[in-house]
């Protein structure tokens, strides 16, 4: 079942205080970005945000679930609602995200 625009757009605007978030549709459900770094899917109207060291740490209380059967487990957002915690999580994943990118370019 793919997800609704009027999902995407509420967590959209439930995220604007991380940053400039954007999204496009990718096999056939939606992938999010934060100023420009990807951090998120949206299937089936649920928010799975991208595994990392720091956003495990920060909401250990997330549970961690494949977004689509055969991909990897992702944090799921169960509380789309809490617009604050949403935005703490979007920020600690997207701090350490592009931190493992300047890692990997330096190598």
């Amino acid at each position: 079942m793919a997800s609704t625009l009027e999902f995407v757009t509420y967590v959209t605007d439930q995220l604007a205080l991380a940053g400039t978030i954007t999204w496009k549709r990718m096999f056939g459900e939606v992938g999010l970005y934060c100023d420009q770094v990807f951090f998120a899917v949206i299937c089936d109207d649920q928010l799975f945000v991208k595994p990392t060291p720091q956003g495990e740490a920060a909401f250990p209380q997330l549970p961690k679930e494949p977004p689509y059967e055969g991909a990897k487990d992702y944090l799921l957002a169960e509380d789309v609602d809490d617009r604050e915690g949403l935005t703490r999580l979007v920020q600690v994943t997207c701090e350490a995200l592009r931190a493992q990118s300047v890692r990997k370019r330096r190598k």
